[in-house]
């Protein structure tokens, strides 16, 4: 019999070779030879030698039990009686001679074995057969050409020694790769690969080849994504096991045993490294470890595995150490360590977080665990109108960045150009020269050498410099007047847009003659704005501008048009509806308008701690899993209100504040897949009460695990005089927009179909424990770690290639290709045909109507359905949503009425705008199978016409 390695591919403590008579009878070591003879796999045919049997039965008792001198005595007689059995059982068969098939004689030891009571040898011996089975299968399943290429690579491994080419190895992980998926072929994938090799390929270069090779196909079958993910996965398992001393590699079957050992001296390398906290160690490690699921590797995409690799794996010169379940129980541990059970609850926060059923934000993904925990993802700040408070102001910005957060300044204290100094009797240069500094300031200090600053200036509508401000990312003009790396948004009272709709004048002030409508909104606005306006008219303010309405927001529109900025933004419902409005003003939104948080200058620095429940986990047969929702939710918002307590502020007035209000945005992702998995289209009624329907959810679910907290931990210092005080939820404070802006402005639905009342009782009775606990962020990256859609985002293309700062990925919507497969339409010409029409569906004839509607992709989605969306969505939640407004052939009455519709739906904010590209993924790419190679910039990415409007744009990611 062959053996050419032990059970289980393990090596024996000692080689211990039995003796030619060890316990065979004479009749057998005389008879067996001459008259036996054993059929190997290949064909040939040799003499059976009792002695194989033996020397093999002694390798996976050697395996199992090692050669300790204890064990050899039992191994010998135990052996020597098998080997007696086995080959006793094909002499009485065949007395007088005969053949006998190799895989018979393994089948008597196995049964052999299992009647002598030895089940764990005899388990790991069937182990040990199975894999000898997959590397024999990995020999046949390699055409003759390639098997004769392999046979003359040689492969130099990471410490400069030479190897042969390990097939059978090869095949096992592209085996294992390829497990449990449809439509993919691990023989196809080995034969490209294998091409592409020669003889002194590096280990690395190896395993690059076998994952370009499933990149590669991708475009004609989305699984090849997860086997892309699951061969870079074993790239990840060499670099990081090998790096803790537990293993130079693995398959995915060894993880099983290797999590558990990597987790403690991941912990231990870790602390010495100065990388993770030394309260990791106060962790029991052997219980995390056993809970670790190496299953959930399998759930990456490529796309999200490789954005881990890049960007959030802790690494040691350049060198990962964590492996994706022991990064997942990093953040968890990070979370929980001030929990009272903190082992139970680091469980519990990594099998939510591992699942992908909720994630993080990138803050906290990156730090939670290490020395210094930023993991907050968003700081609104106050700009005041001092020199020394400006400076001060932009040092708090460069402090906040340097750690990871997102930045939204509001800079309307500032006074105007041409307004009065006092201290120097001259006249003042205006905001916009200071947002210069802010703009650099942002590129030189960038959020932890991990990506891009990103801070964004909010202005209000009636600021002496908004005409300039507006003007900021122009690419024409005085370029010291100009920010091109920082965003802009405009913080609108609804009096200017009721001025727009009723073509009425619009006066401009600055800021220091009219102090107070800083802090103003709604109806006392109002008055105090007109009473401003009358004093200007008697001449009693010299410094201010009279313009019309219409001109101005024409202006807004045209700068959004042609800039991507300054983003609109709504004053007056961010405050009125505001759970905090008794204590202080929304001065502004934050970097990706989700945030509506009170500030104030020189004391209060808003922050918010970012987390996104994944929607298209919750959907099952029947729709909305709201059992599982609330378990969800419930997790989630404890990990929330844990950051505040955990978090590391650099500045000190963050954390005044934080601590204070102990606000938290609690959001969704995969809204476009929730609605694929129930095959409903964007631009319908039906995604439209699904969307109200899912946010009441968690609405409801959020509030209600908010007030659960605070019964164990206490509301927040300032609850006491708050709308949730005052038994007035999100959708009741509907009723105060609606009075104070006046009827004929606001159109909302109203429907509820969830037990509002006992919730309300239920706050009533126990409190809050958050401030605030909903809003939608962008989800930029751990949607694309989890591999859903961004978001609330339709889907851009159905076919495209994503640029981000790992590099450049094919993204095919696997939804589509299932529906089409199911119908028998998915082929190479439907590919070419998804790349010709730059990933739409609605010109090619033969996909049928009903999944044109589901597949419409985002330019085919008219503006109004994401409106309206939206619209039911902003009714449940505290905050804001960050919502991307997709326009095709965009133009001035477009843009009007789609802005005005956001505004009179009750909307508090909005995002970007995104107008379709003229130019669309590469032709040239049709039949080459090369689309990995289009260029960003013709990857038919939305360019609108400003260029900051990629869909990946980085500056999203500072939320998330």
């Amino acid at each position: 019999m062959q053996t050419e390695t032990s059970p289980s591919g393990r090596k024996a403590d000692s080689p211990v070779t039995p003796r030619e008579d060890s316990g065979v009878s004479a009749n057998i070591a005389a008879t067996a030879p001459g008259q036996l003879r054993v059929i190997k796999r290949n064909g040939t045919v040799v003499s059976f030698e009792a002695s194989k049997i033996s020397v093999a039965i002694t390798k996976a008792f050697l395996a199992v039990e090692g050669g300790t001198a204890a064990a050899s005595s039992r191994i010998h007689e135990t052996v020597a009686k098998l080997t007696e059995q086995v080959a006793g059982t094909f002499l009485r068969r065949m007395p007088s001679g005969g053949t006998v098939h190799i895989e018979d004689i393994q089948d008597q030891v196995e049964l052999a074995l299992m009647r002598a009571g030895e089940h764990k040898i005899a388990r790991d011996y069937v182990i040990y057969r199975e894999e000898q089975s997959r590397k024999r299968a990995a020999r046949q399943a390699l055409s003759p050409a390639t098997q004769k290429a392999a046979g003359g690579i040689t492969v130099i491994q990471p410490d400069g020694s030479r190897a042969p080419l390990d097939i059978e190895r090869l095949h096992t992980i592209v085996s294992e790769a390829c497990a449990d998926l449809s439509d993919v072929s691990e023989t196809r994938i080995l034969d490209e690969a294998l091409k592409n090799l020669y003889d002194g390929v590096t280990a690395t270069e190896l395993s690059t080849s076998l994952v370009i090779t499933a990149r590669t196909l991708i475009e004609q079958e989305p699984n090849y994504s997860y086997v892309a993910a699951r061969l870079l996965c074993d790239n990840l398992r060499a670099e990081a096991l090998n790096f803790l001393g537990v293993a130079e590699s693995a398959t995915q079957a060894d993880m099983d045993r290797f999590y558990a050992e990597a987790l403690p001296a991941y912990v231990q390398r870790g602390v010495e490294l100065e990388l993770v906290s030394p309260q990791l160690a106060d962790f029991d490690l052997e219980r995390l470890g056993q809970a670790l699921l190496p299953e959930r590797d399998l759930q990456f995409t490529y796309l999200g595995l490789q954005t881990l690799y890049d960007r959030y794996f802790i690494h040691s010169e350049e060198t990962r150490i964590e492996l994706p379940q022991i990064f997942f129980m990093r953040v968890a541990m990070g979370l929980a360590v001030e929990e009272d059970d903190k082992n139970a609850r680091a469980i519990e926060f990594y099998e939510l977080l591992s699942s992908f059923d909720y994630m993080s934000s990138t803050p906290t993904l990156f730090n939670a665990g290490t020395l210094r925990p930023q993991l907050s993802s968003c700081y609104l700040t106050t700009v005041p109108d001092d020199l020394r408070g400006i400076y001060g102001a932009i040092q708090d910005n460069a402090m906040l960045s340097k750690f990871a957060g997102g930045l939204g300044n509001d800079w309307t204290p500032v006074r105007g150009l041409g307004s009065y100094i006092k201290g120097t009797n001259g006249k003042s240069q205006g905001v916009v020269p200071f947002l210069k500094v802010v703009n650099d300031t942002a590129v030189a200090v960038n959020q932890g050498g991990k990506r891009k600053g990103a801070v964004c200036a909010y202005l209000e509508t009636w600021h002496m410099d908004i005409e300039e401000f507006v003007e900021l990312r122009k690419n024409t003009g005085d370029d010291r007047r100009r920010t091109h790396d920082m965003n802009t948004a405009n913080w609108i009272p609804d009096l200017f847009m009721k001025r727009v709709f009723d073509d009425g004048e619009w006066t401009l002030f600055s800021p220091n003659d009219v102090p107070d409508l800083h802090d103003l909104y709604g109806t006392a606005f109002e008055e105090r704005y007109t009473h401003y306006e009358e004093q200007a008219r008697a001449g009693k303010l010299k410094l201010h501008k009279t313009v019309r309405a219409q001109n101005l927001w024409r202006k807004m529109l045209g700068m959004l048009f042609e800039t991507g900025h300054p983003w609109m933004t709504f004053k007056d419902p961010c405050n009125l509806r505001s759970p905090q409005q008794h204590v202080g003003v929304v001065h502004s939104s934050n970097l990706c308008t989700e945030i509506t948080l009170n500030t104030k200058a020189n004391e209060e620095i808003a922050v918010c701690n970012l987390g996104s429940v994944n929607l298209p986990q919750h959907i099952d047969e029947n729709g909305l899993n709201l059992e599982k929702l609330e378990k969800t939710v419930r997790t989630a918002v404890r990990m929330l209100d844990n950051v505040i307590d955990i978090n590391y502020y650099s500045v000190d007035t963050a954390q005044n504040s934080n601590f204070k209000h102990r606000p938290v945005g609690l959001g969704l992702m995969g809204f476009q897949d929730a609605l694929y998995k129930q095959h409903i289209a964007y631009g319908s009624d039906d995604a439209v009460t699904f969307a109200d329907r899912s946010m009441e959810a968690i609405s409801y679910f959020a509030i209600e695990a908010s007030s659960q907290l605070a019964a164990e931990r206490g509301s927040y210092s300032s609850y006491e005089g708050s709308l949730w005080s005052q038994g007035i939820f999100p959708i009741d404070s509907l009723d105060i927009l609606e009075k104070q802006r006046g009827a004929d402005y606001i159109s909302i639905n109203r429907d509820a179909t969830l037990d509002w009342d006992s919730l309300r009782a239920t706050v009533k009775a126990q409190g809050m424990r958050n401030s605030n606990v909903m809003a939608i962020a962008p989800t930029a990256t751990i949607a694309n770690i989890t591999g859903v859609s961004q978001s609330i985002e339709p889907t851009y293309q159905n076919l495209y290639v994503k640029s981000n700062l790992s590099g450049e990925f094919t993204v095919v919507n696997p939804y589509l290709v299932r529906d089409l497969k199911a119908r028998k339409l998915w082929d190479g010409v439907m590919v070419n045909d998804l790349k010709y029409y730059d990933g739409s569906v609605q010109s090619v004839d033969r996909v049928p109507a009903d999944l044109k509607a589901i597949y419409a992709t985002a330019f085919e989605v008219e503006p109004r359905w994401l409106v309206d969306a939206a619209a039911r969505r902003q009714k449940w939640i505290d905050q804001a949503q960050s919502l991307n407004l997709y326009i095709n052939n965009a133009n001035g009455k477009k843009l009007d009425i789609t802005y005005r519709m956001a505004w009179f739906s009750g909307l508090k904010t909005t995002y970007y705008l995104r107008s379709l590209a003229a130019t669309g993924t590469e032709k040239s790419t049709i039949s080459t199978g090369n689309l990995n190679a289009v260029s960003a910039e013709q990857s038919g990415g939305p360019a609108p016409v400003p260029a900051a409007c990629s869909l990946d744009d980085p500056d999203c990611e500072a939320c998330q």
